[in-house]
């Protein structure tokens, strides 16, 4: 396939899933522009950390900036461009599976390099927690996949289903 049509599909794909994000979150610092992470499958081995969890959408063809931090409590601070910033309680299946997977990856692995656009139109989809920053596509956060994927879905302004307006 043609790497423009790839790229397209990606940038497509990271627009919806910022969409989702951009529902639930808090206001996005100066820093919430390029700050997508890597997920990488983890074994075994856990960090103290857990919650808050960051998760920034950056860049792409739509030019998103969203920024979701979900607390330990349940309660998503979603913020959006141009957007009021929304608070949202997470539905407590959602919350304990995010709650699980952020527990699964080793962070002090994950670095705290902070992601940086590849290609024009590159969409950055970076997890925060324990100190470690990294793309979403990192296999050391694969655990955080499906989750944060379920997260940007579902968090949308209005608040969705498995997130209640607070």
């Amino acid at each position: 396939m043609h790497e423009g049509v790839k790229s397209i599909r990606y940038a497509a794909l990271a627009a919806v899933a910022g969409l989702v994000l951009t529902g639930c979150g808090d206001e996005p610092d100066s820093n919430s522009g390029s700050n997508p992470t890597t997920s990488a499958p983890t074994s075994s081995s856990t960090t103290t950390g857990g919650l808050p969890l960051t998760v920034t959408r950056t860049g792409g063809f739509a030019g998103f900036d969203d920024r979701v931090v979900l607390g330990a409590d349940g309660i998503a601070s979603v913020s959006k461009r141009g957007k009021d910033p929304v608070r949202c309680r997470l539905d407590a299946g959602l919350l304990t599976t995010i709650t699980d997977a952020v527990k699964q990856i080793d962070w002090t692995d994950v670095g705290t390099t902070k992601p940086t656009v590849r290609y024009p139109d590159d969409m950055i989809i970076a997890v925060a927690a324990s100190g470690g920053l990294t793309r979403l596509e990192d296999p050391k956060v694969k655990p955080l996949v499906t989750p944060v994927s379920q997260l940007l879905t579902e968090a949308t302004v209005p608040p969705g289903k498995l997130c209640k307006a607070v």
